[in-house]
């Protein structure tokens, strides 16, 4: 159970990316792919979040700390999308590592199995804020773009990164 909240937390932190102002190379990849019946497609917009915090309010003792942890670092995020597919994941990994420029990005995890599954949490940071969340990851039956915008506080990402391990 603890997996899949945090599992949750980096799926709702990367995807979230898409709705930056600028265009720029994620941005065009999406939409590049969204209409494409090889992928999946899921896109949460500001409003979800600004509803998020505001969620279980008056039910308070209802909610436990670990839900809380994730609606307080996610309560300024502007947009969350994810873009997987099963098919031919290699290519789209090896297309989104060419197409899009991580110059710009610090690399603030990196997991590697002996399958040769690869996956890669990259951030804008900003002061003690991330504004942006990448993930790229690459198994060996499918590959995960995920995106993430928003100024997110990394005391609340490590304050959810605490509840899960209780």
């Amino acid at each position: 159970m603890k997996w899949m909240k945090f599992t949750m937390v980096f799926l709702l932190m990367g995807a979230v990316s898409g709705l930056s102002a600028q265009a720029n190379a994620i941005d065009k990849y999406f939409k590049q792919y969204v209409d494409d019946e090889n992928f999946s497609v899921v896109y949460v917009g500001p409003t979800l979040f600004k509803w998020m915090k505001n969620m279980g309010k008056e039910d308070n003792d209802e909610r436990d700390s670990e839900t809380d942890a994730v609606i307080k670092a996610v309560e300024d995020a502007q947009g969350l999308r994810i873009l997987t597919t099963d098919v031919n994941p290699r290519q789209y990994y090896d297309e989104a590592k060419s197409k899009i420029s991580t110059k710009e990005y610090e690399l603030l995890m990196t997991v590697r199995s002996k399958d040769g599954d690869n996956v890669e949490f990259l951030g804008k940071l900003k002061g003690d804020a991330v504004e942006e969340l990448l993930l790229i990851s690459i198994g060996e039956e499918s590959f995960v773009l995920l995106s993430l915008v928003g100024l997110l506080d990394l005391a609340d990402i490590s304050k959810i990164a605490d509840e899960i391990e209780e």
